[in-house]
């Protein structure tokens, strides 16, 4: 008799790429003509990133920046969670927030589209922020992968494979 086959599905991010896309979006900001005098920063702490600048488009382009530079560093934009631009005295100031772990009403989208359009005999477990996933085979564990892969409201991994 074949045993269950088992994958996890996580919503992690690796905190030492996002220290260099900020190092690398702070020394961009710094050298950039279009930067000089406006007060242009991004600071990080924790969970939070905050980008100041003096206007509401000089903020905006702070983030572009950042972003394109998580880009490069091989972080998904999905595990980004950003606010709106808001006044504090006289700078304009943007939060950022990394997302990791599955939320849990995330959690249950992707349980019940394992359940509507992956595989018969597939089944699948919310584990507290992550997903166990399990099949007796794994042709059908490999299949569930690739319907995950295109779902768009997280940054999805797939880890322990056994």
């Amino acid at each position: 008799m074949a045993s269950e086959s088992t994958f996890d599905v996580v919503s992690k991010v690796d905190k030492q790429e996002v220290a260099n896309a900020l190092n690398q979006a702070q020394k961009e900001i710094v050298q950039r003509y279009d930067f000089k005098g406006v007060g242009a920063e991004v600071d990080f702490s924790g969970e939070m990133i905050l980008m100041k600048a003096n206007s509401e488009e000089r903020v905006m382009a702070v983030l572009d920046v950042l972003q394109s530079k998580m880009i490069k560093r091989g972080i998904s934009l999905k595990s980004l969670d950003t606010g709106e631009p808001y006044a504090s005295g006289k700078e304009f100031r943007l939060e950022t927030t990394i997302k990791e772990g599955i939320a849990q009403d995330i959690a249950k989208k992707i349980n019940k589209l394992i359940r509507d359009e992956g595989p018969n005999g597939v089944k699948s477990q919310i584990q507290g922020d992550e997903l166990r996933v399990s099949s007796k085979s794994r042709d059908d564990l490999q299949a569930t992968m690739a319907l995950l892969k295109n779902f768009d409201e997280a940054d999805l991994q797939f880890v322990n494979m056994r």
